[in-house]
């Protein structure tokens, strides 16, 4: 009877380890990144940033041929900012709503055919209506890709994020470089190449269409998200994520012009000129991850502000390789918050990831280009040194207002 009775008692106790694991395998399973489809979207990510990382190396040909004054050549920036990060919070919201994951191709499609058609243009107007193009391809992009990437994440989502905006990052490296060698072998005409790569990226896009809806399905079906939102905390940070896009995007934009213009250097410099500043970008996005969750988002976004001056300043003074140095250096630092401030937004709007991925990825950054237009009148009335140096002490502002950055708080 003791024996039965063993048996008996043992075999419930049997199948609820069998069921927990079952059930842990399948917890496993939910919360495992799928890396196919975060690499497919980094990829996506990586040639819609070669397309808009392109254009401030193309600005000093364009220049030269449509005759720009720096005010000009500052609203192209300002335009392409505008539409392709300002109206990102629109898309965003859309993105919230409803999936609409057939954007990710056409959006890389139409941004390479805004950037290729570039080098074509016949005037200055044509010039806008196409950067304008480019920039709504750019702004249909990021934040689907940043929700969708965020949903076949599992809880690894820091850490896909940085591999997704690693993408971009690179990107934005390559694009200058790239564009050069076009255009030094092809003339301008060498930007029609652009199309190759987004329409080969926006087929396999749209071919990995069904498998990722079959991905994100799951994701469809979990709970509502957890937290609450904290608008004055998202407003905060979209302020500091502003001043650091207008530093980046003030040295991306006349540091070029700078070393032309006054230095009388090369233009074919544009490119690995760029790529160091961009490139170094991409390595400090790898390195923040860890840093950061060690020291926590906020403090790494506040001292971030603050280390970027010094190497701001020591470019500004220095010549020859020591310039490429701190140049590299000053990248690195302002970049590596980036995939840091997309984490910390979502984090404030728990239940508008897609709305906290716009907002940062695409209206911060972007007005970030209203001041690349201001320092474009700077550099006009006061030389272009007073215009870099005034991004060069930016960050300051950035690391104060970072000291009131609040905890985010969640709730069951």
């Amino acid at each position: 009877m003791y024996h039965w009775r063993v048996m008996a008692d043992s075999r419930p106790a049997a199948y609820e380890a069998t069921a927990d694991s079952s059930l842990l395998a399948r917890a496993v399973e939910r919360i495992r990144p799928n890396a196919k489809l975060i690499a497919l979207l980094a990829t996506g990510h990586l040639v819609i940033d070669v397309n808009q990382g392109s254009l401030p190396a193309v600005l000093p040909f364009l220049r030269g041929v449509h005759g720009l004054s720096y005010a000009e050549t500052g609203m192209i920036v300002l335009a392409a900012n505008l539409t392709s990060s300002i109206i990102q919070p629109l898309f965003g919201y859309l993105a919230d709503q409803t999936a609409r994951r057939w954007l990710l191709p056409v959006s890389v499609f139409v941004s390479g055919l805004g950037l290729g058609l570039t080098g074509v243009a016949a005037n200055y107007p044509t010039l806008l209506a196409l950067v304008v193009v480019m920039g709504l391809g750019v702004a249909a992009y990021h934040p689907e890709g940043y929700r969708t990437a965020t949903s076949v994440a599992g809880d690894r989502k820091a850490t896909a994020l940085s591999w997704f905006s690693l993408g971009g990052n690179i990107g934005i490296a390559l694009g200058p470089p790239f564009i050069t060698s076009l255009i030094a072998a092809f003339g301008l005409p060498g930007s029609l190449a652009m199309l190759a790569p987004s329409l080969v990226v926006a087929m396999l896009l749209l071919g990995a269409l069904p498998g990722l809806g079959r991905a994100l399905a799951p994701a469809r079906h979990e709970a509502a998200a957890r937290g609450e939102n904290m608008p004055a905390a998202m407003g905060l940070l979209v302020f500091l994520v502003l001043l650091r896009s207008w530093t980046s995007l003030g040295f991306t934009t006349f540091v070029p012009l700078y070393y032309i213009d006054r230095l009388g250097a090369d233009p074919r410099l544009v490119g690995p000129l760029l790529f160091v500043f961009l490139g170094a970008g991409a390595l400090g996005t790898v390195a923040a991850g860890p840093l950061a969750d060690r020291w926590g988002a906020r403090p790494f976004m506040r001292w971030v502000f603050l280390a970027a001056v010094p190497f701001a300043i020591l470019f500004l003074s220095a010549s020859g390789w020591w310039a490429f140095v701190s140049l590299g250096c000053l990248g690195a630092v302002l970049t590596s918050s980036f995939s840091v401030s997309v984490v910390l937004a979502q984090a404030y709007l728990p239940r508008m990831p897609g709305m906290a991925s716009g907002l940062i990825v695409g209206f911060a950054i972007g007005a970030g280009g209203l001041g690349v237009a201001i320092l474009g009148w700077v550099a006009d009335h006061y030389g272009l040194r007073t215009a870099l140096w005034m991004g060069a002490f930016l960050p300051l502002v950035g690391f104060l207002a970072a000291r009131f950055l609040p905890a985010p708080h969640e709730r069951s």
